[in-house]
Protein backbone atom coordinates (compact mmCIF):
# COMPACT_ATOMS: atom_id res chain seq x y z
CA UNK A 1 0.00 0.00 0.00
CA UNK A 2 2.87 2.18 0.34
CA UNK A 3 4.04 1.41 -2.98
CA UNK A 4 0.77 2.96 -3.99
CA UNK A 5 0.65 6.01 -1.82
CA UNK A 6 4.10 6.59 -2.92
CA UNK A 7 3.59 6.77 -6.65
CA UNK A 8 -0.14 8.41 -6.69
CA UNK A 9 1.90 11.28 -4.94
CA UNK A 10 4.80 11.12 -6.94
CA UNK A 11 2.51 11.89 -9.77
CA UNK A 12 -0.23 13.73 -8.79
CA UNK A 13 -2.82 11.16 -9.10
CA UNK A 14 -5.56 11.70 -6.31
CA UNK A 15 -7.81 9.22 -5.83
CA UNK A 16 -10.06 7.76 -2.44
CA UNK A 17 -9.54 4.31 -1.37
CA UNK A 18 -12.62 2.34 -1.47
CA UNK A 19 -13.81 -1.68 -1.11
CA UNK A 20 -12.98 -3.91 1.69
CA UNK A 21 -9.07 -2.51 1.79
CA UNK A 22 -10.57 1.15 3.04
CA UNK A 23 -13.04 -0.92 5.43
CA UNK A 24 -10.28 -2.82 6.94
CA UNK A 25 -7.75 0.65 7.12
CA UNK A 26 -11.53 1.91 9.03
CA UNK A 27 -11.64 -0.95 11.45
CA UNK A 28 -14.17 -3.52 9.65
CA UNK A 29 -12.53 -7.01 10.28
CA UNK A 30 -12.64 -8.03 6.62
CA UNK A 31 -9.92 -8.84 4.02
CA UNK A 32 -9.10 -8.17 -0.06
CA UNK A 33 -6.34 -9.08 -2.76
CA UNK A 34 -6.66 -5.84 -4.23
CA UNK A 35 -7.08 -2.11 -3.96
CA UNK A 36 -9.75 -0.69 -5.66
CA UNK A 37 -9.92 3.30 -6.14
CA UNK A 38 -12.50 5.94 -6.81
CA UNK A 39 -11.15 8.93 -8.83
CA UNK A 40 -12.94 11.77 -10.51
CA UNK A 41 -11.80 11.14 -14.84
CA UNK A 42 -10.69 13.41 -16.91
CA UNK A 43 -7.77 13.31 -19.78
CA UNK A 44 -5.30 14.17 -16.91
CA UNK A 45 -5.97 11.72 -14.77
CA UNK A 46 -6.44 8.72 -17.32
CA UNK A 47 -2.58 9.89 -18.58
CA UNK A 48 -1.65 9.68 -14.92
CA UNK A 49 -2.91 5.77 -14.71
CA UNK A 50 -1.16 5.25 -18.04
CA UNK A 51 2.09 6.54 -16.36
CA UNK A 52 1.44 4.45 -13.09
CA UNK A 53 1.30 1.29 -15.26
CA UNK A 54 3.94 1.85 -17.26
CA UNK A 55 6.02 2.73 -14.27
CA UNK A 56 5.26 -0.61 -12.72
CA UNK A 57 5.67 -2.49 -15.88
CA UNK A 58 2.11 -3.47 -15.46
CA UNK A 59 -0.96 -3.09 -18.11
CA UNK A 60 -3.47 -0.81 -18.27
CA UNK A 61 -6.40 -2.47 -18.88
CA UNK A 62 -10.83 -1.36 -19.99
CA UNK A 63 -12.06 -4.86 -19.03
CA UNK A 64 -15.41 -3.86 -19.47
CA UNK A 65 -14.96 -0.87 -21.84
CA UNK A 66 -17.01 0.93 -23.10
CA UNK A 67 -20.08 0.06 -20.44
CA UNK A 68 -17.75 0.99 -17.35
CA UNK A 69 -15.79 3.77 -15.84
CA UNK A 70 -13.14 0.89 -14.60
CA UNK A 71 -9.60 1.34 -15.35
CA UNK A 72 -7.46 -1.79 -13.93
CA UNK A 73 -3.55 -1.88 -13.42
CA UNK A 74 -2.63 -5.48 -13.42
CA UNK A 75 1.15 -6.31 -12.36
CA UNK A 76 1.08 -9.92 -13.50
CA UNK A 77 4.65 -11.48 -12.52
CA UNK A 78 3.52 -9.94 -9.12
CA UNK A 79 -0.24 -11.31 -8.84
CA UNK A 80 -1.14 -7.52 -7.95
CA UNK A 81 -4.28 -6.08 -9.21
CA UNK A 82 -5.22 -1.90 -8.87
CA UNK A 83 -9.02 -1.05 -10.05
CA UNK A 84 -9.43 2.89 -10.60
CA UNK A 85 -13.37 3.55 -10.90
CA UNK A 86 -14.65 6.68 -12.35
CA UNK A 87 -17.82 5.75 -11.09
CA UNK A 88 -19.04 3.52 -8.35
CA UNK A 89 -22.75 2.51 -7.26
CA UNK A 90 -24.56 4.16 -4.96
CA UNK A 91 -22.10 7.81 -5.07
CA UNK A 92 -23.78 10.53 -6.59
CA UNK A 93 -20.21 11.89 -7.63
CA UNK A 94 -16.37 11.26 -6.48
CA UNK A 95 -16.38 14.69 -5.05
CA UNK A 96 -19.35 13.55 -2.70
CA UNK A 97 -17.51 10.44 -1.48
CA UNK A 98 -13.51 12.52 -1.19
CA UNK A 99 -15.84 14.81 0.86
CA UNK A 100 -16.15 12.62 3.70
CA UNK A 101 -13.06 10.33 2.94
CA UNK A 102 -10.55 10.66 5.43
CA UNK A 103 -6.35 11.22 4.67
CA UNK A 104 -4.58 8.33 6.13
CA UNK A 105 -0.66 8.74 6.36
CA UNK A 106 1.40 5.95 5.09
CA UNK A 107 5.04 5.70 4.73
CA UNK A 108 6.13 9.22 3.58
CA UNK A 109 2.74 10.14 2.28
CA UNK A 110 -0.94 8.53 2.45
CA UNK A 111 -4.20 8.08 1.03
CA UNK A 112 -7.67 8.96 0.94
CA UNK A 113 -9.98 6.46 2.10
CA UNK A 114 -13.79 6.48 2.31
CA UNK A 115 -16.11 6.43 4.66
CA UNK A 116 -17.31 3.04 6.14
CA UNK A 117 -20.61 4.89 5.43
CA UNK A 118 -20.10 5.34 2.12
CA UNK A 119 -18.64 1.99 1.05
CA UNK A 120 -21.49 0.25 2.74
CA UNK A 121 -23.61 2.11 0.78
CA UNK A 122 -21.96 1.36 -2.43
CA UNK A 123 -21.87 -2.40 -1.43
CA UNK A 124 -25.36 -2.38 -0.89
CA UNK A 125 -26.30 -0.74 -4.29
CA UNK A 126 -24.05 -3.18 -6.10
CA UNK A 127 -25.67 -5.84 -4.67
CA UNK A 128 -23.22 -8.25 -5.08
CA UNK A 129 -22.74 -11.82 -3.54
CA UNK A 130 -19.53 -11.15 -2.72
CA UNK A 131 -20.45 -7.25 -1.37
CA UNK A 132 -23.65 -8.84 0.36
CA UNK A 133 -21.50 -11.29 2.01
CA UNK A 134 -19.79 -8.25 4.20
CA UNK A 135 -22.82 -6.03 4.66
CA UNK A 136 -23.60 -7.63 8.29
CA UNK A 137 -19.80 -6.69 9.43
CA UNK A 138 -19.44 -3.01 7.64
CA UNK A 139 -23.06 -2.34 9.68
CA UNK A 140 -21.55 -3.58 13.08
CA UNK A 141 -18.40 -2.21 12.80
CA UNK A 142 -20.43 1.07 12.00
CA UNK A 143 -22.16 0.90 15.00
CA UNK A 144 -19.32 -0.11 17.19
CA UNK A 145 -17.74 2.87 16.27
CA UNK A 146 -20.97 5.45 16.64
CA UNK A 147 -21.49 3.51 20.34
CA UNK A 148 -17.61 4.46 21.16
CA UNK A 149 -16.48 7.90 19.17
CA UNK A 150 -12.92 8.78 19.26
CA UNK A 151 -11.16 11.80 18.24
CA UNK A 152 -9.24 11.58 14.53
CA UNK A 153 -5.46 11.68 15.36
CA UNK A 154 -5.11 11.82 11.33
CA UNK A 155 -4.28 15.37 10.00
CA UNK A 156 -5.17 16.53 6.44
CA UNK A 157 -1.41 17.03 4.59
CA UNK A 158 -0.74 20.75 3.05
CA UNK A 159 -2.13 20.84 -0.34
CA UNK A 160 -4.38 17.88 0.54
Amino acid sequence: MERVARAMDELGLEAVLIGNAAAALRGAPVTTIDLDFFFHRSPGTVAKLKLLAKRWNGMLLRPHYPVSGLYRISLEEEGLQFDFMSQIHGAKSYDSVRGRAEWFPIGETGLWVASLADILKSKKAAGRPRDRAVLETLERTIHAQEAKPEKSSRRTPKGK
